[in-house]
């Protein structure tokens, strides 16, 4: 159980990015210190998701409620200053690519980013039965909709195996056959850093999330050479349909076609591009490890959903329609949900076993 003098406390996990900090806050329902409105009136300053809250879940035998919250890093050092001021009121643990920029006298507890990654998953997609979900008619921008997805249940966890894809600047694929047991299976440098600077280059844009949004308003057909337009029709005698990309980028080799292309259209392109080739290499690893459970995480998907629904084409595709692309609600906080499980005394197993709602809603 808790150490003696964590029990009852609230836990802090915290994820710090180089711009964005993502905290989750667990409060125990018997938690009474009027310590309690501090904390509260410190989150009231960053971005409140109340939608994602859960409510009534168990971590580590103490039922409480989960708070989620995110604020610029900058912002960070008062929180953890006033932490370290009260830090017999509460258990905090830190995670995240800037965490080596931080102050490290008020960081308590730290957490290696991946197994926090995949702490924070595990537990999120055992505590909230409406986590996980796919796309369906990812393409159609008018009749695309989320359809939840139960993950299947074994003993008091999740089933395994299943592919755990993270995209960020990079991209990383990862086996997880057990608790606490997964392996790097393979990989990409083709993810969002690719993505953002072809779109700089190409683009003019400044960010990613203006990357994105560009191509959300393009269509690749006006960049990109497809079946159709080298053989007339589908290429029945392969099984390709005329839709299918057969050259990225292939129409503009042609100047007539490079001069009238808008910058919409090249975005689009690159990020089919990039979400076909991560969507191979994701079947690839599920097919080596015999399973359909695929789950894509990273900061890639945090701007629009038009990057999760082009995931989803690609897996369609490249499956023959018999696997999904899966999505989690809680994205971006995961890595802050698995820093819970690094306070000291959290059992390590804690993230499964006591991963469920209270009967009482």
């Amino acid at each position: 159980m808790v150490e003696k003098g964590n029990s009852g406390m609230p836990w802090i996990g915290l994820d710090i990015g180089e711009t964005v900090t993502k905290l989750v806050y667990f409060e125990p329902v018997e938690y009474t210190d009027s310590k309690n409105e501090m904390i509260q009136s410190y989150l009231s300053y960053g971005i409140q998701d109340d939608s994602l809250q859960l409510n009534n879940i168990y971590v580590d035998g103490s039922q409480g409620n989960a708070k989620f919250t995110r604020f610029p890093t900058n912002q960070v050092s008062k929180l953890l200053s006033m932490a370290q001021k009260n830090k017999d009121s509460y258990a905090i643990c830190a995670t995240g690519g800037a965490l080596s920029n931080t102050d490290r006298e008020f960081i308590c507890h730290q957490s290696d980013e991946l197994n926090a990654l995949i702490k924070g998953v595990e537990f999120t997609i055992a505590a909230n039965s409406d986590e996980c979900y796919y796309y369906d008619n990812p393409l159609d921008d008018d009749q695309h909709r989320k359809v939840v997805w139960q993950w299947p249940r074994s003993g008091n966890g999740i089933q395994y195996p299943y592919i755990l894809v993270n995209i960020c600047s990079g991209v990383s694929v990862f086996a997880v056959d057990g608790q606490s047991s997964f392996e790097r299976v393979c990989g990409s440098s083709i993810g969002g850093g690719f993505f953002q600077g072809l779109c700089c280059l190409l683009c003019n844009c400044a960010t990613l999330e203006e990357a994105i949004e560009l191509a959300s308003e393009g269509d690749n057909r006006n960049v990109d050479k497809l079946v159709l337009d080298i053989y007339g029709e589908d290429y029945d005698a392969v099984g390709l349909s005329g839709d299918i990309v057969a050259a990225s980028f292939g129409k503009i080799c042609s100047m007539k076609e490079r001069d009238s292309v808008r910058p919409e259209d090249l975005a689009r392109s690159a990020l089919v591009t990039i979400t076909n080739n991560i969507g191979s290499i994701a079947m690839n690893a599920a097919d080596q490890y015999r399973t359909d459970r695929i789950v894509f995480v990273g900061s890639f998907l945090r701007a629009n959903s038009i990057v999760a629904r082009l995931l989803s084409n690609a897996m369609d595709f490249w499956s023959g329609g018999t696997k999904r692309a899966l999505f989690l609600e809680h994205e971006g906080y995961f890595g802050a949900v698995g820093c819970l499980f690094n306070v000291p005394g959290v059992r390590e197993n804690s993230c499964q076993v006591f991963a469920r709602r209270s009967s009482k809603q």
